[in-house]
């Protein structure tokens, strides 16, 4: 009876259960795996996991029909990838859970992203490092798939005749980078492998290479992402790496409307280029309250002043000019475009030339249409005790901090700010002195806001090597 009503309770959320133990010492481990099947419920006591249509993916998100598939093994098969892994011995493991029906081994699955057909050659089951091969999966169980050619992190694997794409997770975007380079020559394409590996299993972890320096730049969310990723590649990969400078990700934005004509002319003998181009370039409309990601462009053009087969490579050129921005090369987030006129030549003019002004036209307005550089903010919250307080506090506000908050937790202080992440390096070790290890913090991802002109000046600099 007190198992049931403690059941009865922890499915209403009225109350949460709380186990003590320790998995590194394996005490508790058994107990709170019993607590799991007895208190949180079943597959069974839900009614069921909702989806939608691949054909409705592109309709806002109220209206698109929703589809509940049971947790019935009679219902056809829906499943959801949720990890990526790397195993020595049996290469890519894909972890999914069975939300309906039921998969037998070498049969084939829908993946809704890609919209090809896998091949499950071999399931099996996880027990830590251990894998026990099975001959099917069925609803509510966890399973590892073998043999499959491009799954990643939240896709939706679904019976062929029955497709259906079930709500997937959604990543941030990666806040911090540093520039890494193999120690040795022989570590060069070991560390190729790794990256690609380690950004496969990790959706927040991206690597590029750096145009204008050639370098390799590896993203993630954090220091401590970034260090661990690092140490992984030389306990798992063997690949021992030199590590540069963290680089804070910024970004650029308009900050106003510019109207700007840009004509584009080159005469080399034979056929000519020539594109020209009227434009009004501003902030992004917002939609919902929110300003979208991307490229919002408008056709104002009246009378065929620019060929309509031209306006495409128009927006092609400012769609690939946000990728850098016009003061420091960082990339544009959102912005809006409308081409109001222009004008053409019969025999030079061509889709590149017109392609090329919208480029041209796109750092030529940048001054005009108040560019500014952006730089990410974190969301830090330190508890700490007392007597350490107006030190943390003055520490956080010579980092351009904000503090929003100050309360009280368990005995404790807590404070809660907004501090620019470029002033965020090397804070765990600073607090450890301030609070005589005493202080902890967590840190996350919050929004993006304009820098003070003192900071986007040095950010200018830096980026254009005068530095």
């Amino acid at each position: 009876e007190i198992n049931n009503a403690l059941r009865a309770a922890t499915i209403d959320m009225a109350i949460i259960p709380m186990i003590a133990g320790s998995s590194f010492k394996n005490k508790g481990v058994q107990f709170m795996l019993d607590a799991v099947c007895k208190y949180l419920p079943s597959p069974m006591d839900k009614e069921g996991i909702e989806g939608i249509d691949p054909d409705d993916a592109d309709l806002p998100e109220e209206e698109q029909p929703k589809i509940l598939r049971k947790p019935d093994v009679k219902e056809p098969f829906a499943a959801l990838a949720f990890k990526i892994a790397t195993d020595p011995f049996v290469g890519r493991l894909a972890f999914f859970r069975a939300y309906s029906g039921r998969l037998d081994a070498g049969s084939y699955v829908l993946n809704t992203r890609s919209g090809n057909k896998e091949r499950i050659s071999r399931i099996y089951q996880m027990h830590a490092n251990k894998q026990n091969p099975i001959e099917y999966i069925e609803a509510g169980d966890i399973g590892a798939a073998v043999g499959f050619k491009d799954i990643k992190t939240g896709d939706t694997l679904c019976d062929e005749k029955h497709p259906i794409v079930l709500e997937s997770m959604k990543f941030p975007d990666p806040v911090i980078g540093i520039a890494i380079e193999p120690k040795t020559k022989a570590d060069v394409d070991k560390m190729g492998m790794a990256l690609a590996k380690l950004a496969e299993e990790d959706p927040t972890f991206t690597v590029r290479t750096d145009e204008a320096s050639g370098q390799t730049i590896i993203s993630g969310m954090g220091e401590l992402h970034l260090d661990i990723l690092v140490d992984r590649m030389k306990r798992e990969f063997k690949v021992e790496v030199n590590q540069g400078e963290p680089q804070v990700e910024y970004k650029e934005a308009f900050t106003r409307s510019a109207q700007h004509r840009e004509t584009y002319k080159k005469q080399s003998g034979g056929r000519g280029k020539f594109g020209d181009i009227v434009f009004r370039i501003e902030p992004a409309d917002e939609v919902d309250g929110k300003v979208p990601v991307g490229l919002q462009f408008v056709n104002e053009v009246k009378g065929g002043n620019v060929p309509k087969e031209y306006v495409p490579a128009v927006e092609k050129g400012f769609r690939e000019a946000m990728k850098q921005g016009p003061l420091a090369g960082y990339a544009v987030d959102s912005l809006k475009v409308t081409l109001l006129d222009g004008s053409f030549h019969p025999v030079d003019s061509d889709a590149l030339s017109f392609e090329l002004a919208a480029k041209m036209g796109y750092k030529e307005s940048g001054k005009a249409a108040g560019a500014v550089i952006l730089e990410p903010i974190m969301k830090i919250e330190v508890i700490t005790p007392e007597e350490n307080m107006g030190d943390i506090v003055g520490d956080l506000n010579r980092r351009r901090g904000q503090v929003n908050d100050m309360g009280d937790r368990a005995g404790a202080k807590t404070i809660k700010a907004n501090v620019p992440l470029s002033e965020m390096f090397g804070y765990v070790t600073t607090l450890r002195t301030l609070s005589s290890g005493r202080a902890t913090s967590t840190m996350e991802f919050s929004h993006y806001a304009e820098t003070p002109s003192n900071i986007s000046e040095e950010v200018i600099k830096k980026a254009k090597g005068n530095s």
